[in-house]
């Protein structure tokens, strides 16, 4: 059954060059384009959209407004349209915790051919979203940007030869994984962990515009300090670290220190950053010290490198799919044996605090492994 849109976007083009792209994309079917949330009501009370595509910036209503009456009212899938803009990554983090799943990053400049070149991969987020649990909306939101369909490169492409043998080091630290649903996940795991939590390194699919906002949202809901990060940063206890949308994050080794390294480079697994170069730069560099989660998102950036941790020794877990906004990323990781306990969102923030060894899971929870 194909998926039914709603355009809600003041400007003509985008409603015009949307309507023309959506429609021939086998799966999707464009029930109305209107120009403002109050013309959308109306389209609304003859038949309901499986997704919505929602631009913030509008007269009479604006888009936050009206996905917040949504969300309250009966929650519907919902994919933000916003522009590059400093002053629009603020409120675009509003809509993210509003209950946005998706977040299509428009430039000012040459509109009308990013649509149009995007096509594939505004599709794919369409069809990602009418497929969300909506039921977990305060669970997850995601943002990236849509881009061209490009070659997917492996994690390969951006990482160096393998690190040296480890030895002599115990600290611990985890990386986290994730996309579709995800920004709302993070916050949740985030904002319940102490100041004693192990250093963490996170990649969350989404435009670089946008990372240094949600990081310093996040840092003010959180006990732990939280921030976009740079080239060089050391990875200590109490410090989560997101990669930039703009660049690949990989964790080193520096003496007996972990850093990260900021690096730019080709997309992989059609990302950048990737969760693959983030979970296979954390095998090289941590093997059995580091713990690797995998949560929810669409496709399957992540699932080769956590097998690559789980190989090298770390505890690896993925988030289960009644917790999980859309059950792919997840999904892809078990199916390729590199997943050592698959448990809900609930559980995750405890996992990250005590971030045990995967021997020491095991004698604790040895009946929850998947087969």
């Amino acid at each position: 059954m194909a998926v039914k849109v709603l355009i809600v976007d003041d400007s003509a083009v985008v409603r015009q060059v949307l309507t023309e792209q959506l429609s021939g994309i086998a799966g999707i079917e464009v029930m109305g384009a209107a120009r403002d949330p109050l013309f959308a009501r109306k389209l609304m009370e003859k038949q309901w959209p499986d997704v919505i595509v929602l631009d913030i910036e509008m007269p009479r209503m604006d888009g936050l407004t009206f996905l917040r009456q949504l969300m309250a009212e009966r929650p519907t899938p919902v994919i933000i349209c916003s522009t590059l803009t400093e002053q629009g990554a603020e409120i675009t983090m509003q809509a993210m915790s509003a209950g946005a799943v998706d977040i299509i990053a428009k430039p000012k400049i040459g509109l009308r051919q990013f649509l149009e070149d995007s096509k594939t991969l505004l599709g794919d987020a369409i069809k990602a979203a009418g497929h969300a649990r909506m039921d977990h909306v305060s669970a997850g939101s995601r943002a990236r940007p849509v881009m061209a369909p490009t070659q997917k490169l492996p994690a390969d492409a951006v990482l160096a030869e393998r690190a040296a043998p480890i030895a002599g080091m115990t600290e611990r630290v985890v990386a986290i994984g994730t996309s579709t649903g995800g920004t709302q996940a993070l916050e949740y795991v985030l904002t319940r962990l102490p100041r004693t939590a192990p250093g963490l390194v996170i990649v969350q699919h989404m435009p670089g515009q946008f990372t240094a906002a949600f990081a310093a949202r996040l840092d003010q809901l959180c006990q732990i300090e939280v921030r976009e990060a740079r080239n060089g940063d050391r990875v200590i206890p109490g410090l989560a670290l997101i990669a930039p949308g703009t660049d690949h994050l990989l964790l080193r080794r520096s003496g007996a220190q972990y850093r990260v390294e900021v690096k730019g480079g080709p997309l992989v697994s059609r990302h950048r950053p990737s969760v693959d170069v983030l979970f296979r730069s954390t095998a090289q560099a941590a093997g059995p010290n580091a713990v690797g989660i995998i949560m929810t998102g669409m496709g399957d950036d992540g699932a080769r490198g956590l097998l690559e941790m789980h190989q090298a020794g770390a505890l690896t877990i993925a988030q289960d799919e009644q917790t999980c906004v859309v059950y792919g990323m997840p999904k892809e990781a078990v199916k390729l044996g590199g997943v050592d306990a698959v448990v809900g969102l609930p559980r995750i923030p405890e996992l990250v605090t005590q971030a045990p060894t995967r021997l020491a899971y095991k004698r604790l929870h040895g009946a929850s492994m998947p087969g």
